[in-house]
């Protein structure tokens, strides 16, 4: 099954928190922090919203980093995403 976002949206893919420390140690699942490092999967074709153009400039692939609390959790079949306005991204990583 396949998303495709509207408008200003675009769908991301959190990436896998860590399982080690940096000294070696294994973490319990619940002492696992998630990073809010996520990867573009799909982007809206962008166009009017609210009386203003949006030009997209993020691409599929891009690595990003988005605000804790931002964008809805979405669950597609195995995989869970999170769709956000490309105006909840902080930053590009690269």
């Amino acid at each position: 099954m396949k998303i495709r976002p509207l408008f200003d949206r675009i769908v991301l893919k959190q990436e896998a928190a860590e399982e080690r420390t940096a000294s070696g140690l294994f973490l319990a699942s619940s002492a696992q922090e998630k990073p809010e490092i996520y990867t573009v999967v799909e982007v809206g074709p962008g166009g009017i919203v609210d009386g203003n153009e949006i030009k997209m400039i993020v691409e599929v692939g891009q690595r990003v980093l988005v605000g804790k609390y931002s964008g809805t959790k979405a669950k597609i079949g195995d995989e869970e995403y999170t769709i956000a306005r490309q105006s909840d991204i902080l930053a590009v990583i690269e």
